[in-house]
């Protein structure tokens, strides 16, 4: 199954980065085992319009001309936590399933158009505080990671 983290806002050269493509190469070298590869990241830029409404509407439309066949997850403060050990579960679910991509979507400043939100099979959350979407992609990043190790019984993940 096919990684995919879909994001509004470039992602600058800087330890956020860093940490997003580390735990993205990790990912594809444990993954490949376990049929969770290859991991790829795309970005659009952020609106310009005047209005929150339009940006999200605009974002959205950005976000979705990046998606294909899959899952879509999407990343939102009024999402469902999850534990590490329960991503893991729902990512091999899909995967065991035949889904071809797990798409992960992250809005920018505003957070997700509704419309595109509703579209998700999953909203998941790192929490209810406003994290900065930078951050978000390398928590998320680091967590498809750590679901890998889960899967593939390999001592990185401690439960505890």
């Amino acid at each position: 199954m096919k990684l995919l983290i879909a994001a509004v806002g470039k992602l600058k050269h800087g330890p956020e980065g860093d940490l997003v493509a580390r735990y993205a190469d990790r990912t594809v070298q444990i993954g490949r085992a376990l049929a969770l590869a290859p991991f790829d990241i795309h970005e659009i830029s952020e609106s310009k319009a005047k209005r929150a409404e339009d940006r999200k509407r605009e974002e959205a439309a950005g976000l979705t001309e990046l998606l294909v066949p899959g899952v879509l997850i999407a990343l939102d403060e009024t999402g469902k936590t999850l534990t590490s050990t329960e991503f893991s579960q729902q990512l091999a679910r899909w995967r065991d399933d035949g889904t071809q991509t797990a798409q992960f979507v992250i809005g920018g400043p505003d957070g997700l158009d509704p419309a595109l939100r509703e579209r998700a099979v999953l909203t998941m959350s790192f929490g209810r505080m406003t994290l900065p979407h930078q951050l978000v992609r390398a928590l998320l990043a680091e967590q498809i990671y750590r679901a890998a190790t889960i899967l593939a019984g390999h001592p990185y993940h401690r439960e505890g």
